[in-house]
């Protein structure tokens, strides 16, 4: 038995969890910063870092009495270390260490993409999944297609060169005067609505496999709000105060209308890579893997087995860390060797992996 102590606190929560063998969750604790930074209209930096510092001994001294284990029953601790922002890593590595130091245990930098790809082995189904995998990793600041062959072995094909679509998600609800995050707000509106009310654009869908979500976020603006006093438009306008909404614009519609195109975006260059590459399966992960649409929608246009997180998992949390830290230990065992633990470093810009425009299995979808 395995245990790893996962530590997590790269954006606006501060998460720590303890799970058992890389698959069982004996603890899983969050303390989510939505309702502060809800004022805000998004996530304030300085302010995220504060609260992690608040917030971090409480949270991991509960996920430690959650599962009922001691210090010494840890065998490592697993901790974010990039991507995210600098100063709510800093509290996670820094707490992270001493601990490790305190307690004489490995620790392990984990990069938070990887994490969300391995909430999916924390998840209720237990099946066996199996290699080579497309993963689509979709959150506020992420939105990737990465080939993984095997644990810790990632491609990257395609990746946003602009909004990510969960960031889209939120500027959109903010356009229409939605609550704060945007995402599930959205989605809660757009069930209300008729998704076919509004044709928005669908920006690159001939061009590899990257993606671009700043046009369609565009479009939308244009076509609800009212354009500021002069009738012209400078640069940045697409972050509009909400409150300029056109009187005939319907606010269901319009978010059903972006969803979907949104939702569509992202189908299409999945099942495409997921054809090219003769993948086996299909992962989502990431805060917007929790939208409905999208699950349903993937499901029914991808001619493979497709697995997402549950609910409580989408978001940020630990024990996808924690189980990173775990398979990590088992394809490389030297990783478990108590290391220099001052050496490890917070990377607010830190990559999956090596972009690969043709790995040697691709090949032209039909």
């Amino acid at each position: 038995m395995t245990l790893i102590l996962g530590i997590e606190t790269s954006c606006d929560e501060t998460a720590a969890a303890v799970v058992e063998n890389g698959t069982h969750i004996l603890s899983n604790v969050v303390a989510s910063q939505v309702e502060i930074h809800s004022q805000y209209g998004g996530v304030f930096p300085e302010v995220a870092s504060r609260m992690h510092v608040e917030a971090i001994q409480p949270v991991v001294e509960q996920a430690m009495a959650d599962a009922n284990v001691s210090p010494m029953q840890i065998d490592a601790i697993a901790v974010t270390h990039g991507p995210g922002l600098a100063g709510s890593l800093l509290v996670g590595v820094n707490f992270a260490k001493g601990l490790a130091l305190g307690w004489n245990k490995p620790l392990l930098g984990i990069n938070h993409i990887e994490g969300h790809i391995y909430s999916l082995w924390v998840s209720e189904d237990q099946t066996p999944i199996l290699f080579p995998v497309l993963v689509l990793v979709v959150s506020g600041g992420h939105t990737e297609l990465v080939l993984m062959t095997d644990h810790g072995k990632y491609l990257l094909l395609g990746s946003t060169r602009d909004d990510a679509a969960g960031e889209a998600f939120d500027k959109v609800g903010r356009m229409l005067g939605l609550p704060y995050p945007g995402g599930p707000n959205i989605e809660k509106a757009a069930k209300r609505g008729n998704a076919h009310a509004y044709q928005f654009t669908r920006p690159m869908q001939e061009e590899g496999y990257d993606f671009s979500f700043s046009g369609l976020k565009t479009a939308v603006m244009r076509a609800v709000q009212n354009p500021p006093a002069g009738g012209k438009r400078t640069r940045g306008m697409e972050t509009m105060e909400p409150g300029r909404l056109k009187p005939e614009v319907n606010v269901d519609d319009a978010a059903a209308s972006f969803q979907r195109a949104a939702v569509e975006m992202l189908i299409d260059k999945t099942v495409k890579a997921a054809q090219a590459y003769s993948v086996k399966e299909i992962l989502l992960a990431g805060g917007v893997s929790a939208n409905s649409r999208l699950r349903d929608e993937l499901r029914h246009h991808a001619a493979l087995p497709v697995r997402y997180p549950p609910l409580k998992l989408c978001t940020d949390n630990a024990a996808m860390i924690a189980a990173a830290g775990y398979f990590r230990v088992l394809s490389d065992p030297d990783s478990q060797r108590t290391q220099d633990w001052l050496a490890l470093d917070v990377l607010p810009m830190l990559p999956l992996a090596p972009e690969s425009a043709a790995p040697p299995a691709a090949r032209s979808p039909e």
